[in-house]
C-alpha cells in the first residue's frame, strides 16, 4: 500500500490535488427536487446533463452527482429510486465527454456500486460508512477514491445533537481512527472532508474552518463544502441566493489554511479564487 499522499487514481489517471500547486474543484450537480440551493434546477434528465457538462468546461474537475438530498431534515429516498435519477444523467455525460470524471454522492453501496461500474470516478460518502456498513467493501474492491466526512446521525436528525467539548479535536479524532479503518481495508486514495453543515452549530462549522490546519497533518487531500451553506447565510442575515461573496471569503480563508478541493455550485467562481491566491502565494514566495 502506498504511503498517504494528494495523489489521486481517477480511472486510471493519476491526479495530485495540493494547497499550493493545484486545487482541484467539484462543481456540485444535485438531482434532486429538494437539495438547500438547487433543488429542481436540474431535475430534468437533459438539464442535468447540460449542467454537469458546465461545470466542467467552467473548471471542474470532478462533477459530484447526487440524487439523494444531504440538507438538514432531508427524508430519505430508497436506493431504486436514488439509482433511478442518478443512471440516466451519469450516463449522458459520459456519452457525451467520456473523459468526464464524475464522483458519486452517496452513502448506500448499491448506489456506489453501480455508479462505478456505469463509468464514475469516484465516492462521497456523507455518512463515513455509518449508514451502511458495506460501502467501505464496495470502494476498497473498486480502488477508487473516497471522500470521508464527518456527520453525526442523519441527515433528518443530525442537528439534534450539536454538543461537542472540542470540535476540532473530535473531527480530527474521527479521522485518525477511520484512516485506520479504512487503510486496514486496503482503501489507499482518501479524503478528508469536515463536514461543514452537518451535525454541528454555526460556531463549530467556524471553528472548523478557522482550524482547518489542524487535518493537514494528516497528510492526506482536504476538502472543503461551504458553499452557499446556513454558515454563511446566518452569520449574514442572507438566503442561499446571495451568499456567492460569502463562500468566496471561506474558500479564500480554506485555501489559506490548506484545502486541497473547493466542492461548490458556482464553479467559475470558485477558480478565480483558486487563481487569485496562486498570484499571492507566489508574490510572498518572491519576496523571501
Amino acid at each position: 500500500m502506498r504511503q498517504r499522499s494528494n495523489i489521486l487514481k481517477l480511472r486510471e489517471r493519476l491526479k495530485s490535488f495540493h494547497n499550493k500547486a493545484n486545487v482541484g474543484v467539484l462543481g456540485i450537480l444535485n438531482v434532486t427536487p429538494d437539495s438547500f440551493f438547487d433543488g429542481g434546477h436540474s431535475f430534468s434528465v437533459e438539464k442535468a446533463i447540460s449542467k454537469g457538462l458546465s461545470l466542467k468546461h467552467k473548471g471542474a474537475e470532478i462533477i459530484d452527482l447526487g440524487g439523494q438530498s444531504s440538507r438538514p431534515g432531508a427524508q430519505s429516498v430508497g436506493a431504486k429510486e436514488e439509482w433511478s435519477r442518478i443512471e440516466p444523467v451519469l450516463q449522458g455525460i459520459l456519452e457525451r465527454d467520456p473523459d468526464a470524471l464524475i464522483s458519486i454522492d452517496t452513502y448506500r453501496s448499491e448506489v456506489a456500486y453501480k455508479g462505478i461500474h456505469a463509468g464514475a470516478a469516484m465516492i462521497n460518502d456523507i455518512s463515513a460508512g455509518s449508514l451502511d456498513p458495506e460501502l467501505f467493501n464496495v470502494v476498497a474492491e473498486a480502488d477508487v477514491p473516497y471522500v470521508l466526512m464527518h456527520m453525526r446521525g442523519r441527515p433528518e436528525n443530525m442537528q439534534n445533537n450539536l454538543e461537542y467539548d472540542d470540535v476540532v479535536r473530535e473531527v480530527s479524532d474521527f479521522f485518525l481512527q477511520k484512516i485506520e479503518e479504512l487503510s486496514g481495508l486496503g482503501i489507499k486514495d482518501v479524503i478528508l472532508d469536515p463536514g461543514f453543515g452537518f451535525g454541528k452549530s454555526t460556531a463549530d462549522n467556524y471553528a472548523l474552518l478557522a482550524n482547518l490546519e489542524t487535518f493537514t497533518e494528516l497528510r492526506l487531500p482536504i476538502l472543503v463544502g461551504t458553499s452557499r451553506k446556513s454558515m454563511i447565510c446566518k452569520a449574514l442575515n442572507v438566503v442561499p441566493s446571495e451568499a456567492l461573496n460569502g463562500t468566496t471569503v471561506t474558500h479564500t480563508w480554506a485555501l489559506e489554511r490548506g484545502a486541497s478541493l473547493l466542492r461548490c455550485h458556482d464553479v467559475k467562481e470558485a477558480r478565480q479564487v483558486i487563481e487569485l491566491h496562486r498570484h499571492l502565494c507566489t508574490g510572498k514566495m518572491n519576496q523571501k
